[in-house]
């Protein structure tokens, strides 16, 4: 059913890990919902995915009644009125640990969108999108969507965590896509993601993301584009960063005396009174130069992060031009056929993949509201 998008049709895509919003909702929450209003206001799409990760945050159980008011609101603002028609699939149900993701996706199409579709994957069949509708608690059992957990043996140390995807499929005009919400894993330690290059995480992240790839090209349904894009974790080498950095220090390294495990590696100048340049620790990266991630977009250390923690984007899927192009917005089109849709794209995104922050490469937090939403436009 792949063809070519009406003329004008507006599509704006957004990703963002949401955690913290529900942490903070008087705040963050405010903050986010009014970057959000004004990327719409200016582009007025005709059709509105919203990809949301870690909804309810990281103490879900304490913080996941914020969410239906975070919904409520979306759904009743001024900015949103003309979106008469909405979808909104919410994974809350967090005592199926086998289950949960904690994902959360959200449609909104504009009152002038007439020929809009989206695809029911139990009868096979497309059907007419009318009025609004909420799914939350058990998403396995809505036929009008695809939702997985990756298998549990692709979890370090094989211990659940909110990692999966959520895929729909929609029909605009005479043009059908899939659009895939997911989530990867990120580099729970930085000393074991030192250890070798590329780093067991990002071997993890490569096997879930071929692993997601391969579900939604299978032969049960028909292939049509597909738009994937969410919370990638994709970070830079670690092991590499640390040699580039550090490649005149000498290092130290400091075990825990109960277990001999390693705990701290501290590097130091060879001279200078033997400066600290860097210390590591499994939740902490103190380099003595920070100004080396902040300059010129931390386009320093891109070469460490592109060909390496994204290698699977790179080589195997799409031109490395388009690679760098689509992984800063966490925005990722993998078809042949994505030549044949002539929609007008904006997207918006917190963040980027390689998560630069400017004090670990292991985040402590979700990047929503310390990094705010950026936005950008592109053109097909």
């Amino acid at each position: 059913m792949a063809g070519k998008v009406t003329a004008g049709s507006g599509i704006l895509l957004v990703t963002a890990n949401v955690g913290s919003l529900f942490e903070d909702p008087d705040n963050l929450q405010k903050t986010w919902l009014r970057e959000f209003y004004q990327t719409v206001q200016s582009h007025r799409p005709h059709f509105i995915a919203v990809h949301c990760q870690e909804v309810g945050g990281k103490n879900y159980e304490a913080s996941m009644s914020h969410v239906d008011c975070f919904v409520k609101e979306l759904l009743s603002s001024d900015a949103m009125k003309e979106y008469n028609r909405v979808r909104v699939y919410l994974d809350e149900n967090y005592k199926s640990q086998e289950h949960f993701t904690a994902l959360g996706s959200c449609y909104f199409l504009h009152e002038s969108l007439k020929n809009i579709q989206q695809f029911d994957f139990k009868a096979k069949k497309f059907k007419k999108v009318v009025g609004k509708e909420i799914y939350s608690d058990t998403l396995e059992s809505t036929p009008m969507l695809e939702k997985e957990k990756f298998p549990q043996d692709y979890f370090p140390e094989c211990k659940w965590s909110r990692k999966g995807f959520i895929r729909t499929r929609w029909a605009l005009a005479d043009c059908a896509f899939d659009l895939v919400n997911i989530h990867l894993f990120h580099d729970a330690s930085n000393i074991l993601a030192w250890e070798k290059s590329p780093s067991v995480y990002s071997g993890t992240r490569q096997k879930a993301l071929g692993f997601v790839l391969d579900r939604i090209t299978d032969q049960r349904f028909e292939k049509v584009p597909y738009f994937v894009f969410g919370d990638f974790n994709f970070r830079l080498d670690t092991r590499q960063v640390v040699e580039s950095l550090c490649s005149t220090a000498t290092m130290q390294t400091v075990r825990l005396g109960d277990t001999n495990e390693v705990d701290k590696l501290i590097f130091r100048e060879s001279e200078n009174d033997r400066k600290v340049v860097l210390q590591l620790e499994k939740k902490l990266f103190n380099y003595i130069n920070q100004d080396v991630f902040r300059e010129n977009n931390g386009t320093l250390v891109w070469e460490y992060g592109l060909g390496v923690c994204g290698h699977l984007l790179v080589e195997h899927l799409i031109p490395k031009s388009w690679a760098l192009r689509w992984s800063w917005f966490c925005l990722c089109c993998y078809n042949s056929l994505y030549s044949s849709v002539s929609a007008r794209c904006w997207n918006i995104t917190a963040g980027t993949c390689f998560h630069l922050a400017t004090r670990a490469l292991v985040r402590s937090s979700t990047d929503v509201g310390r990094l705010g939403l950026a936005h950008s436009r592109c053109s097909n």
